[in-house]
């Protein structure tokens, strides 16, 4: 496993050898989610969008290299099967709007492609650096979504999303610890 996501692992004191290999590739890819879970769950996942707001940011993201009152879209959303109707992923974004070309940004805003999906259709570059991992009790919300008890523990990441040098998105994905243990 590379140093960085090793190192996000063992800050938020998770035991890699304790996860199930899918848990472990969820926590520490590069790649589209959305791409894994329709090929493990053998079923076409669709964005179900929560929330969608444009605002200004209340404090300083330092690893994003933003100030305080940048114009960014909060998204909350979830990935969800087509036909089990399951929500397996949570996912909350910081969009930095100035720095995402027109087109894609309309895309984000007026569909419901997930962001991944996006990526490959614009054939934008990109690079991702996980800045954070670890568990956290599921707030009575996220229990909801998930159809699991409050406190019940969630696994998660946070990585920032680079174009053209840039942070342009912070992605904090969640599903639960019970999630993924095995091939169904």
């Amino acid at each position: 496993m590379r140093n960085d996501l090793q190192q996000s692992l063992n800050r938020s004191h998770i035991d890699p050898s304790a996860l199930s290999t899918f848990q472990r590739i969820l926590l520490t890819t590069d790649g589209s989610v959305t791409d894994m879970l329709e090929s493990y769950f053998s079923e076409q996942i669709q964005l179900i969008k929560l929330s969608e707001t444009l605002k200004s940011i209340a404090q300083d993201i330092p690893v994003m290299h933003l100030k305080k009152g940048t114009e960014v879209i909060d998204r909350e959303i979830l990935l969800r099967g087509r036909i089990s109707r399951k929500n397996y992923i949570y996912a909350e974004s910081i969009v930095v709007i100035e720095r995402l070309d027109e087109d894609f940004r309309n895309e984000l805003l007026k569909t419901k492609t997930p962001i991944g999906k996006l990526w490959l259709e614009h054939r934008i570059e990109s690079f991702k650096e996980i800045v954070d991992s670890g568990k956290e009790p599921a707030p009575e919300k996220l229990a909801h979504y998930f159809r699991i008890e409050p406190n019940i523990n969630l696994l998660f990441r946070t990585y920032c999303v680079f174009t053209n040098r840039q942070a342009t998105m912070m992605i904090t994905e969640k599903f639960p610890e019970s999630f993924f243990l095995s091939a169904f």
